[in-house]
């Protein structure tokens, strides 16, 4: 994938688990006005692509210092699609992150990432099957997920659309009206094929200003990795 992120000093350390990545296509005309000045949608296979991907956080910290075990674990879920700077740059354009946690939500929000109170919760009811649940709290119009998925046999060779939707190494924010690109670092994710059996994110969708899917979404699993964030660059 293009645009790996250089080398970049870290200031905050986080690993992602039990991760799924639901995706659905999207006609390109449905997502390309939700875009912000200076980003072009990126298509694969003919489609607009857009996440939604719920998964725990652990040990979230700057480097330096212990990750406290209440404050440093927790869920999160976020509804993305997948764009290109006008220099070329590949990268993940979030429409919303949501999580329960206050204090994350007041930190990341000053670098522009469009954090949202919700309760969520991660659950491995099975060894080879995930549940997620999130609402979002507060007077905005409600916005769901709830997703059961079976986690299947690992992925050895990813395929190029897989490739596409899961090796990012760039998230762009706004704020001040200047667009921003945060640096991320990580191994090559673990894949897994999954199903999902039961999937309900069309609150998130609408929320975010598109039309509920019609067909079943794409399904991958990781068990997780260990990323690096860099400091924010204006783009």
């Amino acid at each position: 994938m293009e645009g790996i992120a250089p080398p970049f000093r870290a200031v905050g350390l986080q690993e992602w688990c039990d991760l799924t990545f639901l995706h659905w296509r999207y006609p390109p005309a449905a997502v390309r006005p939700l875009l912000p000045p200076g980003l072009r949608l990126e298509t694969a296979e003919g489609s607009a692509w857009v996440g939604v991907t719920p998964f725990l956080m652990r040990g979230v910290r700057a480097p330096g210092l212990p990750a406290l075990p209440h404050l440093s674990t927790f869920p999160e879920v976020n509804c993305r699609t997948y764009v290109r700077h006008t220099d070329g740059t590949s990268g993940i354009w979030f429409f919303s992150l949501d999580t329960p946690r206050l204090w994350f939500i007041a930190a990341l929000r000053t670098i522009g990432l469009p954090y949202l109170w919700a309760r969520a919760q991660v659950d491995r009811t099975r060894p080879d099957r995930m549940t997620y649940r999130s609402r979002r709290v507060g007077p905005r119009a409600p916005a769901e997920l709830h997703a059961v998925v079976e986690v299947g046999d690992l992925i050895d060779a990813p395929a190029p659309l897989t490739r596409f939707l899961t090796a990012r190494w760039w998230a762009f924010t706004r704020r001040g009206g200047v667009l921003w690109r945060v640096p991320v670092s990580h191994p090559d994710w673990p894949l897994r094929a999954a199903r999902a059996v039961v999937v309900d994110a069309g609150g998130l969708l609408r929320a975010a200003g598109l039309p509920e899917p019609r067909d079943p979404p794409l399904v991958h699993f990781s068990p997780g990795v260990r990323t690096r964030l860099g400091l924010p660059r204006r783009s």
